[in-house]
Parts: structure tokens; C-alpha cells; sequence
């Protein structure tokens, strides 16, 4: 008669292994969503305690897992009182398979949140997600094959598990015999064929799962496929109505932050009309931004939006970003891959019926022009149509305030004008405080009233765009504005300057202080006169040209014709009307520095 089979270790292998895997997944997700957000400096050990099962044998971490569930250590004694023995058990297998599973589950997962862009958690965060919401919604479904992995990757380990079962739980059949237990046994007793029959049996339970890993990576992108094919039925589209209401909002802002080799004061108040935060790369705009939209923590200072303290350090007011009601336009839009455009702009809608939210994402997809795009995911959407929808993710909240960093930076100069108009119509009908982040003076002209010029971390220039452009009164302020013509100058009179660089001296429409020490003027103001009897009039001579589609950039060289390797003194930029009709005459052409438009600058 052939001997029947024992298929007890199969059972007990799918048991154990099914049970650690589902409290792996859950310990493993747990611990590394805290370790993501963990910022402290024992993050390292920390660390390395999670991960150490994966580096020490398996026999070490039997022994281990024996000296604190043992029936001679304080936790085992303790169970054998309530007449439970973990110790040569079959919960002994779970938590063997755990604990050595747990490290790849851990890792894989942590690595996977932290390929995350976080500028789509700061995102979710400004719509009003508190942070159960952030990861359910944002970070586990973006985080998603990387989770999948781990489990996989952890079922892999826990079926394999030898060293520390045998340690903890025995070899006990029908009990705590595992299959690679099982193997271990018949090699031991010399019944090669029966040990070969359960190595079987782990290669094919293995590459089935694996498998499943694999097919899974090429079922996503399907999946993603159908889902855009989608199409709603037409619906009759109500615009949204202006609220005709002329009260604005008033933001107030103090921040102070330090970082390394870095000094953020910032002061700002926002209520009629944009305020621009302009500057160059690395001066604070964005931190600045995300100080006020409450991702990022300022060291001290105060921010009041409505009336209402959003950050008091000096009272230990920290309201989170999910309850400020403050819109961020992110540079990259922060638009989330997973969702469609429809699922982006209705993200941050709460307490509403489905039937009241599909109406209202309705109402603004057609303001914004994007109702054929509803379907559509972020990848397939251009700049510009990433740039409304964002927009329109942002009004949907209602927010007391809206705050816009270089929107346009990543655009060309065709969905610039379009994408421009279309804000400018958005902003129209916005009562809200509205901060507009660019490095662009013209750019910051176009859409606010007031500006503040950043420059390492400092405000150095602020007031109406107007009387900031007329008098920058900083060299800063008046590079980032434009000037393109700056050189030093010392007074020399009530309203005189010393100009070495240029070698003449200039009349001022202001008095010089004793701190003026550089001069400048602007090339679009450079006028061309017939003689040199004006005011601050002299012969200049062309030394090079730059031609643009609409302009010419002139060159010019003061009192004497260049010779070989001069440099040039000033530069004028001139519309090409007036340089076909300058280019006829012979030189030296008289250009006067007005009074009136002569910059005194500080250094």
C-alpha cells in the first residue's frame, strides 16, 4: 500500500504565512508612515533597530524572540498564568514569520513614501485633508506598487522562515512543522524524496506569487487606460455666478525662519489688490509661500488672515494647513496622477452629497474651460490646461486667501497670454487676499498693485509697483526690477553726481544723500536727441546691436568713437520703428539721461 500523505506542514505553512503577511502589511505600513514623518535625530537608530531581523541570522533572532517569549522570561510566565504558552506553539510560527518578514515589508514601503513628491502632500493638505485623509488618499495609492512589493517580498520571506521558527516554535508535526521545516526533517532522515516534494511545493507557491507581482505591474496601466476612456453623458453647464461682493480679505504676515547659511524676514499685508513677492531664485518667495499656507513652520512671528491668528509663536498658535482655508498654486501644479482631472478639482470638497459634488466640479470645470477634460489624468494634459486645473482645485475650496508661485514659469509664451487672460478673469471675481510669487517684473506688474523685493531672505524694496519701479532706491531692488544700466556715483551738489564709469557728471531731479553710491537708468527711457544741448546730454557712438522680433538693444559708448576692445557705457533697448530711422544718421547721436529718470541708488 502506498503511505498516505502528510499535508499538515502545508497547512500550517499557508496559516502561518497568510497570518504574518496581513500583520506584517499593517505593522510594516504603520511603521513606515511614522518613520516618514519623523524627523528627530535618533531617525538612524531608530532605523536600523526596524531593520535589524534582516541582517542577523535567522537562529539570532530565534534566540532573541526565546529570551522574551520563553516560559522562563517575564513575559511567558506571565501568559502561562492565564494558561497561554506561546513558546513551542503555533503562534510561536506567526510571530517567528513576522518579525523576520517585517523588515522587507518596512523598508520597501519606506522607500516607496519617500519617492512620494511631497509638494502633492503639501497640496492635499492646503485643500483641507487632515493627514489620515493625505495618506489614504494621496501617499498609499502613489506609494501603492511599492507596498505591493513589500507584501510580496514579505509572504516570499514569511514561507521561508526556518532559523528563528525552529528556535521559537520547535519542530513539533502537526504542529509547528513548517514546510522548509519539513525539508529540513526528511534531508536529516535521509528521505530525499519526501523533502523534495515540499521544496516543490515553496518554488511553486513562489512563483505563483511572484507572478501575481508581475501581472499586477501590467494590469495598472490598463487599468488606467479604461479609466480614461470614460466619457459622462452631456449635462447643461451652469457658470459659475460672481458674488458681486466688494469686501476683500487682509492677510497679515511677520515670519521669521532660520536654515542653514539662510535668514528668512519676511513682512507682508495683502488685501486690496495682488502684493507680489519678487525676487531672484533662493530669497524666501516660496518659503515665504509655504509659511503662510502652513506646510512649512516659521521660527517666530505672526500671520492673521480675516482677523483670524493662523501662527502666533509667541502664543503657540499653529492652526494646521487643512483648517486655514488658504488656495497654494504650486510652480509644478502638485496635480495628483492618480486622480482625473474631474477627482483633482473636487479633492478638497467636504460634507457635501455626491450628487452636490459632481454639480459644483461641474460649475467649475466649464469657468475654467476644462469640462472636455473632465475624464483626462494629469499626464495627459498640457501646461497650460495643468495650470487651470490647479486653479480651479484651488477656487473650489473658496478660500479666504490665494497664494501663487510662478505660475507661469513652466509655460511657453503662447500658453503664457492664454493662461494669463484666463487667471486674470479668475482673480477678477476673487474677494479673497491674493499673493503672487514670481521673479518676473513684468510679469508682477500685470497682476499686482503692491510688491515686495526679496533678496537673501530680506525684504529691501517695497510699495506700489509704480513708485518701486520710479525709485527702487536699492541696487538690488533696482537689478531685480530691470535696470539694466548701474554703475557707482558719488555726490558732487545740491543735485549733482559723479559718474567715473561714464566719465561725466549728472543732474539729479532728487537731492543725493550721503548713502547714494551707485546711479541708474533705465534702457527703455534712453532718449535720442538731434544736439547735445539738454540737460545730461552727451555724444555717444554705437559699439554692437541685438536684435529681438519687436526692439533693437543698442550698445552706446560715451564722448569718443570706440576703438578695437572698448567696452560699451550703457545699453538702450529701442523699438524698431525708431531704429530704422536712427541707423540713417551719421554718428555721434546725442542721448540724454533725464533728470527726471536718473535712479540714486544704495549699494
Amino acid at each position: 500500500m502506498t503511505p498516505s500523505i502528510d499535508f499538515s506542514p502545508l497547512i500550517i505553512s499557508v496559516a502561518t504565512t497568510c497570518t504574518a503577511t496581513a500583520a506584517t502589511f499593517f505593522l510594516g505600513l504603520y511603521g513606515a508612515w511614522r518613520m516618514y514623518r519623523f524627523r528627530g535625530g535618533v531617525r538612524a537608530w531608530i532605523d536600523g533597530v526596524l531593520t535589524l531581523p534582516l541582517v542577523l541570522p535567522p537562529t539570532v533572532v530565534g534566540f532573541f524572540l526565546l529570551l522574551v517569549f520563553g516560559r522562563r522570561s517575564l513575559l511567558g510566565h506571565l501568559l502561562e498564568q492565564i494558561g497561554f504558552t506561546i513558546a513551542f506553539s503555533w503562534p510561536a510560527t506567526v510571530i517567528a514569520a513576522t518579525v523576520v518578514a517585517f523588515p522587507l515589508m518596512y523598508r520597501t514601503t519606506l522607500g516607496a513614501f519617500e519617492q512620494v513628491n511631497p509638494t502633492l502632500l503639501d497640496a492635499a493638505r492646503t485643500l483641507g485633508a487632515r493627514e489620515w485623509t493625505v495618506f489614504r488618499r494621496v501617499l498609499l495609492p502613489l506609494a501603492a506598487p511599492g507596498v505591493l512589493a513589500g507584501t510580496v517580498l514579505a509572504f516570499a520571506r514569511a514561507m521561508g522562515e526556518f532559523g528563528a521558527t525552529l528556535m521559537l516554535a520547535g519542530n513539533i508535526p502537526g504542529r509547528t512543522q513548517t514546510m522548509p521545516i519539513a525539508v529540513f526533517s526528511f534531508a536529516e532522515s535521509g528521505d530525499m524524496h519526501a523533502a523534495l516534494v515540499w521544496v516543490g511545493f515553496i518554488v511553486v507557491i513562489s512563483l505563483a506569487i511572484m507572478r501575481l507581482l508581475y501581472y499586477e505591474k501590467r494590469r495598472r496601466p490598463a487599468a488606467f487606460e479604461a479609466m480614461n476612456g470614460e466619457k459622462a453623458a452631456p449635462r447643461a453647464i451652469t457658470p459659475i455666478q460672481k458674488t458681486g461682493d466688494s469686501h476683500r480679505a487682509l492677510l497679515e504676515a511677520t515670519i521669521e525662519r532660520r536654515l542653514e547659511g539662510f535668514q528668512l524676514r519676511v513682512s507682508l499685508t495683502a488685501g486690496n489688490g495682488a502684493v507680489g513677492l519678487l525676487g531672484p531664485s533662493g530669497s524666501g518667495k516660496s518659503l515665504t509661500m509655504r509659511a503662510i499656507a502652513g506646510v512649512s513652520t516659521p521660527d517666530k512671528g505672526r500671520i492673521v488672515l480675516n482677523g483670524r491668528v493662523l501662527f502666533d509663536s509667541a502664543a503657540g498658535i499653529n492652526v494646521p494647513a487643512a483648517q486655514r482655508r488658504i488656495g497654494v498654486v504650486f510652480q509644478d501644479y502638485a496635480l495628483f496622477p492618480h486622480l482625473t482631472v474631474a477627482e483633482n478639482v473636487g479633492f478638497g470638497f467636504r460634507g457635501l452629497t455626491a450628487k452636490e459634488r459632481r454639480a459644483r466640479v461641474e460649475r467649475l470645470l466649464a469657468s475654467m474651460h476644462l469640462t472636455e477634460l473632465a475624464h483626462r489624468f494629469p499626464r495627459e494634459l498640457s501646461g497650460g490646461q495643468c495650470q487651470r486645473v490647479a486653479i480651479a482645485r484651488c477656487m473650489a475650496m473658496e478660500p479666504d486667501a490665494l497664494l501663487l508661485d510662478e505660475p507661469f514659469a513652466a509655460l511657453d509664451p503662447h500658453l503664457r497670454r492664454q493662461t494669463e487672460e484666463q487667471l486674470r478673469e479668475t482673480l477678477a471675481s476673487f474677494n479673497g487676499a491674493v499673493v503672487f510669487v514670481t521673479h518676473d517684473m513684468e510679469e508682477a506688474f500685470r497682476f499686482c498693485t503692491d510688491l515686495l523685493v526679496l533678496a537673501g531672505g530680506n525684504v529691501i524694496a517695497s510699495g506700489p509697483r509704480q513708485q518701486l519701479w520710479d525709485r527702487p532706491g536699492t541696487v538690488a531692488a533696482a537689478r531685480l526690477t530691470g535696470c539694466k544700466n548701474i554703475v557707482t556715483a558719488t555726490p558732487c551738489g545740491l543735485d549733482r553726481i559723479v559718474v567715473p564709469a561714464w566719465d561725466c557728471e549728472l543732474t539729479t531731479a532728487i537731492h543725493p544723500t550721503a548713502l547714494l553710491t551707485h546711479v541708474g537708468y533705465r534702457s527703455h527711457q534712453m532718449l535720442f536727441k538731434s544736439t547735445g544741448e539738454d540737460v545730461n546730454a552727451f555724444p555717444c557712438w554705437l559699439v554692437s546691436t541685438s536684435e529681438a522680433p519687436h526692439e533693437m538693444t543698442l550698445y552706446l559708448r560715451l564722448h569718443s568713437a570706440p576703438q578695437p576692445g572698448d567696452p560699451a557705457h550703457l545699453q538702450a533697448d529701442i523699438p524698431k520703428e525708431i531704429w530704422h530711422i536712427l541707423r540713417t544718421r551719421p554718428q555721434p547721436w546725442h542721448i540724454q539721461l533725464h533728470p527726471a529718470r536718473v535712479l540714486l541708488l544704495e549699494g
